[in-house]
């Protein structure tokens, strides 16, 4: 298993003023990159394990993000954010990253990234299709770029956290190759982390 530094997290208490969990994982991800296969695979794999999950694709496409989809956001004890290739071309991942980014600021929300078929450091320093996404969305937005600025600061935050690095080839059309890593480790430690609240990655 490839993953990053050592990050750990602390949950808030029930007694604290935070809103109580729907769900225990939102997921985060760029659906024309990964929606039917290593998302599909690891929401269900996650419901099977009885881990209680929103995949935002339920929702429609094509706007800024909804009120129904903020409340999910706010509502989920953990976002999974999957980077691949074209997720920061996508103005409403990155829009649900930033309201993600606050979430974990201001209600202890936890936030692990998985890097799928992207070097971690193209995404944390967004060169390569990163920085191609922002240079368009910049000539997009010219005349808003703390819109664009805002974006940058919530990739760079998350991008920086603890996660799971799964490289090219790794998984494919969902199912995880002899070589690879094993979905399922990762869908384990993802039910120990909600069972207990302790994050910890070597």
């Amino acid at each position: 298993m490839a993953t990053k530094s050592t990050s750990s997290s602390v949950f808030p208490s029930s007694s604290s003023s935070y809103p109580p969990w729907t769900y225990d994982v939102f997921l985060s991800f760029r659906g024309e990159d990964t929606s039917k296969s290593f998302t599909d695979h690891l929401y269900f794999s996650l419901k099977r394990e009885g881990i209680s999950t929103f995949r935002d694709d339920e929702l429609e496409r094509g706007k800024p993000i909804s009120s129904e989809l903020r409340q999910a956001i706010q509502e989920s004890r953990f976002a999974l954010v999957i980077f691949s290739r074209n997720y920061a071309s996508s103005k409403w991942c990155l829009d649900e990253l930033a309201e993600i980014v606050e979430c974990m600021k201001e209600m202890g929300q936890t936030v692990l990234p998985i890097f799928y078929n992207v070097d971690p450091s193209n995404v944390r320093k967004q060169t390569g299709s990163f920085a191609e996404a922002f240079d368009a969305h910049e000539e997009h937005f010219k005349d808003n770029l703390e819109k664009v600025q805002r974006w940058r600061a919530a990739l760079t935050e998350v991008a920086n956290l603890s996660g799971f690095h799964l490289q090219d080839g790794m998984v494919k059309n969902g199912i995880t190759c002899p070589t690879a890593i094993d979905i399922k480790d990762h869908v384990l430690v993802m039910k120990f982390i909600v069972n207990f609240g302790t994050w910890s990655v070597h």
